[in-house]
């Protein structure tokens, strides 16, 4: 296979084309509908969905609530950190990445309240930490009261309502970042949607490092995709196994959606109800078993993320497509427009 760089990846991205906030209505952001069929592409809007999908489409959705995964605490010398927590392994004790990383060694205490504070019990990676939190009372209300909503560090702008960074079918809390390609659904869109016959699931994947990362060898296949938590009930997987067997279209809501699908896709192209732990990282050459269209926000320049939708395409048709949206002032990433591939 040809080696593949991350420059391969780039794309040159206007800063002021960053969406800061989110758009009201949440379906009324701009959506690139490209159909592989006939290799052309459209300027929609994303509630045009319910004209462009067909009855017996499965929407496949993930589930995860955003955590107030941030907070600030300062050791026993006064020097401030920023806690990012990714991924709760026991009770107490959580994977986390912490800035500035050095001074943090093994044993290390930072307090971030009179409620909450943590020890340093192992060095995981380069900023990343097992720790294990001291408190008293449910860790999740500690969390509300003294965390903050995890924007990633383009958006500038304070958030004015939390829950725009939460889906409307957010469900189980765990993640570090939102699953953003399903932050353009309003339960409207979602009636209208099964009122004309497009099914829609549920899986359940936790964000965390693995979709975020940067990339930062050149060579892509040397990155090391961190694991995140996913899950595919039996009901959730019998409804996909159906539209497999009937041929019918599976949608993927989102890159982390795809990548729970494929985690658990069999050869055959169905789907295992499973749960664990995915470090399935997705590039250019992967055959893709479940997943016939994807929904996906505009991503960060030689991303992972840009990296599994050139797959589902091709890079050269990834980049026409981003040099298109660039020309006519789509909004990108988090809080941006979205994209439909079928």
């Amino acid at each position: 296979m040809q080696e593949l760089k991350k420059k391969d990846f780039f794309y040159d991205l206007p800063a002021e084309l960053i969406a800061q906030t989110p758009i009201y209505p949440r379906d009324s952001s701009r959506l690139l509908y490209y159909d592989k069929k006939t290799d052309r592409y459209e300027d929609r809007i994303f509630h045009d969905l319910v004209d462009i999908l067909q009855e017996g489409d499965l929407l496949v959705v993930n589930n995860t609530r955003v955590i107030n995964a941030r907070l600030f605490g300062y050791d026993e010398k006064g020097r401030k950190y920023e806690i990012f927590l990714l991924k709760r392994k026991s009770l107490r004790t959580w994977e986390v990445l912490l800035k500035p990383a050095r001074k943090a060694k093994i044993g290390s205490a930072i307090v971030v309240n009179e409620e909450l504070s943590l020890t340093v019990d192992s060095i995981l990676d380069d900023g990343v930490r097992e720790v294990t939190f001291s408190f008293d009372g449910v860790f999740e209300d500690i969390l509300s009261r003294v965390g903050e909503v995890p924007l990633p560090p383009y958006i500038t702008e304070k958030l004015a309502d939390a829950e725009r960074y939460q889906t409307v079918y957010s469900k189980v809390e765990g993640s570090s970042a939102a699953p953003t390609a399903g932050l353009h659904f309003t339960e409207e869109l979602l009636q209208r949607l099964s009122d004309k016959g497009v099914e829609r699931v549920e899986v359940l994947l936790h964000v965390g490092l693995g979709t975020f990362r940067p990339v930062k060898e050149e060579n892509i296949l040397d990155h090391k995709m961190h694991t995140e938590y996913y899950e595919i009930s039996e009901e959730a997987a019998e409804k996909i196994n159906r539209a497999v067997k009937e041929g019918r279209r599976v949608i993927a809501v989102g890159t982390t959606s795809v990548r729970v699908l494929e985690s658990a896709a069999k050869e055959d192209g169905t789907v295992q109800a499973s749960k664990g732990n995915t470090d399935i990282f997705i590039y250019p050459s992967y055959s893709f078993k479940v997943v016939k269209g994807l929904i996906t926000n505009f991503h960060l320049p030689e991303s992972t993320l840009i990296m599994l939708v050139s797959a589902f395409l091709t890079r050269e048709k990834v980049m026409e497509l981003y040099e298109h949206a660039v020309k006519e002032r789509y909004r990108f990433f988090s809080f941006g427009d979205a994209m439909l591939l079928l």
